[in-house]
């Protein structure tokens, strides 16, 4: 079962891998779209455009920053050498200096080391492909672990979005019983408004019901109620799915609220019309809910 997602996350792995520890850090917020920014050391630079691709692989949308740092281990990068033929150089100057000069002879290996060139430090050629490689080992871990922080987030959403739509569906379910109970309202008054009016003159039945059944056409709100029902079902399919749905439940919303403003324009009832305010106030709650759903 594949599940939503959170945009917001956080991983972390640290690993050493042929003398060198790398430590990978990814951190991500809400955006629409995928953003990822990649902070790594000089030595690994040729090694962004795969990292951004490995993020890639893992990541739909979010505004995603990578920052990775490598320490080597001591002397693993460095090869020091003997320079040869420096040091036999230095060594017959100095021994005709004490056969030439009478100067005492106190050659030792920590004079010679002193000496300038005696050594030639080397830094070795770096195999950027395996280096890329191992590189790439840590920031996979690091994904691991930012994709277990977003699976919990979404799960976290997915039961709240869930537990909104129910609310939804029971608000909408009294709008439909108030308004056909306005009807009935309205029907009522206008006869007792009628009879008031003409006193004793017979009242045409099929007049009343005439303005009834126009009144109710007018306020009726079953084809917006349905689609309103329809729209959550559709949510909750979405949800099961899973996925990067966020884009999707952002389109959903905008129609979901569009039904709940035609539903708040046909009702006369000041109750109903705060049942439709309670359903607006929950649809924006799930809007903010989906702004960080991948």
């Amino acid at each position: 079962m594949t599940l939503i997602k959170s945009m917001t996350g956080y991983g972390r792995a640290v690993e050493t891998v042929n003398g060198r520890e790398f430590t990978v850090e990814l951190r991500s917020v809400n955006n629409r779209y995928l953003d990822c920014t990649v902070k790594l050391p000089r030595m690994v630079s040729f090694a962004e455009d795969a990292v951004k691709q490995a993020v890639k692989a893992s990541v739909s949308r979010g505004k995603v920053d990578v920052f990775i740092s490598i320490k080597s281990e001591d002397g693993a990068d460095t090869r020091i050498s003997l320079n040869t033929g420096v040091v036999q150089g230095y060594l017959a100057a100095m021994v005709q200096m004490v056969s030439q000069f009478g100067a005492q002879d106190d050659i030792s290996v920590s004079t010679l080391s002193r000496l300038p060139e005696v050594f030639t430090v080397e830094k070795p050629e770096v195999d950027e492909q395996q280096l890329q490689a191992d590189l790439l080992s840590v920031v996979n871990k690091a994904l691991e672990s930012y994709d277990a922080m977003r699976a919990r987030e979404g799960a976290a959403l997915d039961a709240d979005l869930r537990k909104r739509g129910d609310t939804i569906r029971e608000l909408v379910s009294q709008v439909e019983a108030g308004n056909a109970q306005t009807v009935i309202d309205y029907r009522t008054r206008l006869e007792n408004k009628l009879r008031e009016v003409l006193a004793n003159t017979a009242i045409d039945e099929s007049r009343i019901l005439t303005e009834a059944a126009i009144f109710a056409d007018k306020v009726a709100v079953d084809e917006e109620t349905v689609r309103l029902r329809s729209h959550l079902d559709q949510m909750d399919a979405m949800l099961t799915a899973g996925g990067a749905v966020g884009r999707k439940l952002d389109f959903l919303l905008q129609e979901m609220n569009r039904e709940a403003n035609t539903t708040g324009s046909k009702c006369t009832d000041v109750r109903l019309a705060r049942i439709v305010v309670d359903i607006k106030a929950e649809l924006e709650k799930i809007r903010e809910q989906t702004q960080n759903i991948e």
